[in-house]
């Protein structure tokens, strides 16, 4: 494992923490009004300091803290801090808009209760917006927590005795198909799934650099461009995703600046990234780019061609990009592909893959022909199989089917949620709810089993639709949403929502059922357009589609005009 420590020690998560303090790796803080760069040493001991005063404050080993803020400096310190106290970390998420602040207070009410929080620790900017009750855990803010002449000094702190079995995270899922659920990642889970991000990426700790904008209370932020670096030792250059969305091209300017070789966004952001580049007037070199990683929701060919040759350029290897599936039950990797593989598709017949479930391999200019992105094979340590979701039996490759996961890393349940717990596994598997098929060990991702469109016995995948009328004119792309309901005799149809900025609704209404035809071969029942920024989203930003239907179903979309 290249660590020359016991595997019982490098087991949990503090002390790979404190032996990569001992590096000469860095993070830097692009949030404020100028970078900040600490060694991982230096916030290691700063981490204490808080550490020692959430002692004092009686937080014990076990317990269960809840953390609120932005990406800044106080928050990664905090997120160690409660780690080293032998405490469970719970990330709670900020809104992604304004307008449902009143949902995020409840929401986060919820899972502080769900969660059963000793305490809750919040940025010192927002702690006197926040409003508690007799029966609430105490909230501390950041400057609470930091070393003073009245709180405990860095060398009160009293260091516990970790184990494997510890539970490290409560990683709430983003609850783009349903209510969050808690789900709990211990120390030897968290690990095995670091060492496999580590050997899959083939990180250099001397020479890579991560740039991340993504947040840390969702999984990909956390893990995989947190938690990573923080524990291998390795250089992080880390934004706040307010500072991206504010202006995408920023994304580009830090990789070129800070000399990034390795990235991670969902799919919407590269395409927010393809705009940028090709807007920019600057020359960037992003030629040390190695790992470009697009995940957290389904992978568009087009749009990753799109981006490669507006980074073309910039001197963006086209190898870079690194299509990969993850998810929280699994701490965050799924399946990875190797460094510098490239965008890889598998071209299938569209007709056999919805009514047959079946890909079947056809050349690239056939008129069915659809693309399937390639995501990788399992990460070490995990195994895949597909099963017939009608049968229970595992199916041949090329079938689709139900994507199931058993091995090192794989989550042992919802927190005290024995009912879901009962639908999330088959005996030592899985059940993502994934649809999607194998080749050669690699896995190709059709879409979720919940979203799938069925009429007439074919499958109709909702991100087809989707893809096709963010193209039309005046549509926000990355901001359509499309899914079935029932129609006459019982026949399912599909409906259409996009937020859009047009003047000429009708027109708008009649590209989108045109296109909608062209892409599946089915017009939209029902188009409607709503206004921009309110389609439901999780927390990390996917489209919530059984939210969207529930507010079709009782009118309470903000329809345009």
């Amino acid at each position: 494992m290249g660590w020359g420590l016991a595997w019982s020690v490098v087991e949990t998560i503090v002390t790979r923490i404190e032996h990569a303090a001992k590096g000469l790796g860095t993070v830097t803080f692009l949030s404020g009004d100028e970078p900040v760069t600490k060694t991982w040493q230096d916030l290691h001991e700063e981490a204490k300091g808080f550490a020692a005063n959430l002692q004092a404050n009686g937080i014990k080993q076990g317990d269960h803290v809840a953390l609120l803020g932005p990406t800044t400096a106080d928050f990664v310190t905090s997120i160690q801090a409660i780690w080293l106290c032998g405490a469970t970390l719970v990330i709670l998420p900020l809104p992604m808009r304004l307008a449902s602040l009143d949902d995020f207070i409840a929401d986060t009410k919820t899972r502080i209760m769900k969660a059963e929080c000793a305490a809750v620790l919040v940025d010192s900017d927002l702690a006197p917006f926040v409003e508690t009750t007799p029966d609430d855990p105490p909230v501390y803010s950041f400057a609470d927590l930091k070393p003073g002449p009245d709180r405990a000094k860095i060398d009160n702190f009293i260091r516990p005795d970790y184990h494997r079995d510890d539970l490290l995270v409560l990683q709430f899922t983003s609850g783009s198909t349903s209510e969050p659920k808690g789900v709990m990642l211990a120390n030897h889970t968290m690990a095995a799934n670091l060492d496999a991000i580590d050997e899959m990426m083939e990180i250099d700790v001397e020479s890579d650099v991560l740039v991340s904008w993504l947040p840390l209370y969702h999984d990909m932020g956390l893990v995989g461009c947190c938690l990573l670096p923080m524990t291998k030792g390795f250089r992080l250059v880390l934004a706040a995703p307010q500072d991206f969305l504010a202006k995408p091209a920023r994304w580009m300017e830090w990789i070129s600046d800070y000399g990034g070789t390795a990235t991670a966004g969902p799919n919407f952001s590269y395409v927010l990234a393809t705009r940028a580049l090709n807007r920019s007037k600057k020359t960037l070199d992003l030629s040390k780019v190695r790992i470009a990683l697009n995940g957290a929701e389904p992978v568009d060919p087009a749009s990753v061609r799109a981006f490669l040759e507006a980074g073309e350029r910039h001197g963006l290897p086209p190898e870079s990009i690194f299509p990969a599936f993850g998810m929280a039950e699994l701490c965050i990797a799924g399946a990875f592909p190797k460094p510098m593989g490239g965008l890889q598709v598998d071209v299938v017949d569209a007709y056999a893959l919805e009514h047959e479930h079946w890909a079947v391999p056809v050349e690239a200019g056939h008129e069915r022909a659809r693309e399937i992105v390639r995501l990788g094979k399992p990460v070490p340590g995990l195994e895949f199989r597909i099963i017939d979701t009608s049968t229970g039996e595992e199916l041949p490759e090329r079938w689709v089917g139900e994507l199931q996961i058993s091995g090192t890393s794989v989550t042992d349940g919802y927190y005290k949620r024995p009912d879901a717990n009962a639908e999330l596994f088959t005996g030592e598997w899985l059940q993502t709810g994934d649809l999607a098929y194998m080749v050669d060990g690699a896995m190709y991702m059709c879409g979720r089993i919940k979203d799938v469109i069925i009429v007439g016995g074919r499958n109709i995948y909702p991100q087809d639709i989707e893809r096709a009328v963010g193209t039309v004119e005046g549509i926000r792309a990355g901001n359509v949403v499309a899914f079935g309901m029932p129609g006459r005799k019982g026949k399912e149809t599909v409906v259409v929502v996009a937020e859009s900025r047009v003047e000429d609704d009708i027109v708008a209404v009649a590209a989108i059922k045109q296109m909608t035809l062209e892409a599946v071969g089915i017009p939209a029942h029902d188009v409607v357009l709503v206004n921009p920024s309110t389609l439901p989203k999780t927390s990390s930003g996917k489209l919530q589609r059984v939210l969207c239907k529930h507010q079709y179903e009782s009118d309470e979309l903000s329809r345009l005009n």
